[in-house]
C-alpha cells in the first residue's frame, strides 16, 4: 500500500518533531473511557485535527487527542478516542493510528471499548477481558496488496497480559470476566434476533470497533490486551431502549476503576 505508507511516514515525521520520547505502550480509550487519560503524568497533548493525515473522531465521547506521557514511570501514548468504520472511514483509516503507534515504537497495545452484554451472567458496569473475537465486519483491514497478510489470529489477545490484568483486578477487588467479543459495523444497535444469533455463535458481548485494531496490531507483532466495559445489556436483554448516552454514562460511573485497572496492569508489565 505505497500511498498509505507514504502518509504514515509524513505523520510519524510530524509527531516525532514535536514529541521527544519513545513510547513503550499504546492505549486506545474507547467510548466512556476518555477520562482515564487523567492517570498519565507529564502530559503532552496533540489533537488529532492538528496531526498530518490523522483521522478525526466525530462521535460524542471520543475527544480526539493523542496524549503522550508516563504511567507507572513507563512512557505511553494514549488515543483519547478512536475512529470507526460506521463514521464512513475505510479500514485503512480506522487502523491508521495503530500503525502510527507501532511506528513510534510501542510493543504492547491496550485496547479498551464499551460493549453490549450478551451473556446473561453479565450486568451493566462489569468489566471483561477479551479472550477472543468474532469478526463480522464487512471488510478486513489487511485487505489489499500487502506482504504476509495471512497472519495467525490464535493468541491475538495475550494470555500473560490477561493474567496481569486479573491480578491487578484482584488487587482492587474487581472481578473480570474473560469472554468472546463480536464486532458488527453499526451504527444501528443490533436487533433481538441478531443478538440471539450472536449468542449461538458463542459471543458474550458485542461492539462496533476494536477488532480491526487488534487485527492490525497482530499484523504488526504487537502484544494486545483487550479490556471492555459492559455499558449496557444488548437488545432483547435490556429492559430499556439502547442509547449512546447510556454508554457514556456507564463509562463515567466506572471510570475510576477503569483507570486504576489500566494503571495496575502497566505497573505489572516488565521492562
Amino acid at each position: 500500500m505505497p500511498a498509505i505508507d507514504k502518509r504514515i511516514s509524513k505523520t510519524l515525521k510530524f509527531i516525532k518533531s514535536r514529541i521527544k520520547f519513545k513510547p513503550e505502550l499504546g492505549i486506545i480509550l474507547g467510548s466512556g473511557f476518555s477520562d482515564a487519560v487523567n492517570i498519565i503524568k507529564k502530559k503532552q497533548i496533540v489533537p488529532y485535527h492538528k496531526i498530518i493525515n490523522f483521522p478525526v473522531s466525530t462521535v460524542k465521547g471520543h475527544k480526539g487527542n493523542l496524549v503522550f506521557g508516563k504511567i507507572a514511570n513507563k512512557p505511553v501514548v494514549i488515543m483519547q478516542g478512536r475512529v470507526h468504520y460506521y463514521e464512513g472511514y475505510s479500514m485503512n483509516e480506522v487502523t491508521f493510528p495503530v500503525r502510527i503507534m507501532a511506528g513510534l515504537g510501542i510493543k504492547t497495545l491496550i485496547a479498551t471499548t464499551s460493549v453490549g452484554g450478551i451473556n446473561k451472567r453479565f450486568k451493566t458496569g462489569d468489566f471483561m477481558l477479551i479472550k477472543d473475537h468474532i469478526n463480522l465486519l464487512p471488510e478486513n483491514p489487511l485487505r489489499g496488496k500487502r506482504e504476509d497478510v495471512f497472519i495467525d489470529m490464535c493468541g491475538a489477545y495475550d494470555k500473560k497480559l490477561q493474567a496481569l490484568a486479573i491480578n491487578a483486578g484482584k488487587g482492587m477487588g474487581l472481578r473480570l470476566h474473560k469472554a468472546v467479543l463480536a464486532a458488527l459495523s453499526g451504527p444501528s444497535y443490533e436487533t433481538p434476533a441478531e443478538i440471539n444469533i450472536l449468542r449461538r455463535l458463542g459471543a458474550d458481548a458485542v461492539c462496533m470497533s476494536t477488532v480491526p485494531e487488534v487485527i492490525m496490531a497482530r499484523y504488526l507483532s504487537l502484544k494486545v490486551l483487550g479490556i471492555a466495559l459492559i455499558s449496557n445489556m444488548a437488545a432483547g436483554i435490556s429492559s430499556r431502549p439502547l442509547s449512546h448516552a447510556d454508554v457514556i454514562q456507564a463509562g463515567k460511573k466506572r471510570m475510576k476503576e477503569a483507570a486504576a485497572l489500566i494503571e495496575g496492569v502497566i505497573k505489572r508489565i516488565d521492562g
